[in-house]
């Protein structure tokens, strides 16, 4: 039984680690939260699952135990600050592009089971831009690609913005400068990557906003809660708050793109399909 309810799937990614991609996806979420959204966050990283320790919870059981059916997806998710549902990464658990056809209508049954409690899906993708990367990038309808101001970051967002366009056809993606001195030094890390995407793709790059350095976002990461919840005024949680006013303003998916089971059906196509 499938869900007819739209949902925002926003795919949070950026190339390289170290960034605090972790850290928007979290703080995002419950900034969307805050504006009353039904807010679900997907630990994409399957390798090293960080949102569960970067909040501080404990999850009985992760994605890997739904797939091989020893409970549903209901079973799993983790209530974290705000009201904020948690999907707990399957840490070491194989690839998410090869699984099974068994898994893959588990997967789709599992989503679509919560599809009509959720406003919208955040997907925390893992660093890199490694086959599953590439897939749950591909699955979702809005991309958010983190950067910051270091060669290496803009470097690697380029590569992954690039093997998306080249190899999957996408053009639309949303750009935020992370960790940044000042508002102005955010536009010019954006100008940066749209220069070089300008010249060599035919892709169309949107900046969202800046959230500046704040010494508030490592106290937060050492008392292993999110900014946005220990340090609701500081810098981060201010602009992590406006961002998401825009973020909420994105226009919702049209049917069928808005269903949760066509975000899995896309997630579990072979990477090399070329959709």
């Amino acid at each position: 039984m499938g869900s007819k309810h739209p949902v925002q799937v926003i795919a949070v990614t950026g190339g390289k680690g170290g960034i605090g991609k972790t850290n928007v996806s979290v703080n995002l979420s419950l900034a969307l939260a805050e504006m009353g959204r039904r807010v679900v966050l997907l630990d994409a990283d399957l390798g090293l699952a960080n949102v569960d320790v970067l909040l501080g919870l404990k999850p009985k059981a992760t994605l890997a135990d739904v797939l091989e059916g020893k409970c549903d997806l209901r079973d799993v998710l983790v209530t974290g600050p705000g009201g904020v549902r948690i999907v707990p990464a399957a840490s070491g658990a194989a690839n998410m592009v090869s699984l099974n056809h068994q898994q893959h209508a588990g997967l789709i049954q599992a989503f679509s089971e919560i599809g009509d409690n959720i406003d919208v899906l955040i997907v925390d993708t893992a660093a890199g831009i490694g086959d599953s990367v590439v897939s749950f990038v591909r699955a979702a309808q809005e991309v958010l690609v983190v950067v910051c101001d270091e060669p290496t970051s803009i470097t690697d967002a380029y590569a992954l913005i690039k093997l998306l366009n080249r190899d999957y056809g996408m053009t639309r993606f949303r750009v935020l400068a992370n960790m940044v001195g000042t508002p102005q030094e955010g536009r010019m890390v954006f100008a940066k990557l749209a220069k070089v995407t300008d010249r060599f793709l035919d892709v169309a790059l949107q900046y969202v906003g800046a959230v500046p350095f704040d010494e508030a976002v490592r106290k937060s990461v050492q008392k292993q809660r999110a900014v946005f919840e220990a340090f609701p005024r500081s810098k981060a949680s201010l602009a992590i708050r406006a961002i998401a006013q825009k973020v909420d303003a994105w226009p919702l998916p049209a049917n069928p793109r808005g269903h949760l089971e066509f975000f899995v059906e896309r997630l579990v196509q072979p990477t090399g399909s070329g959709l």
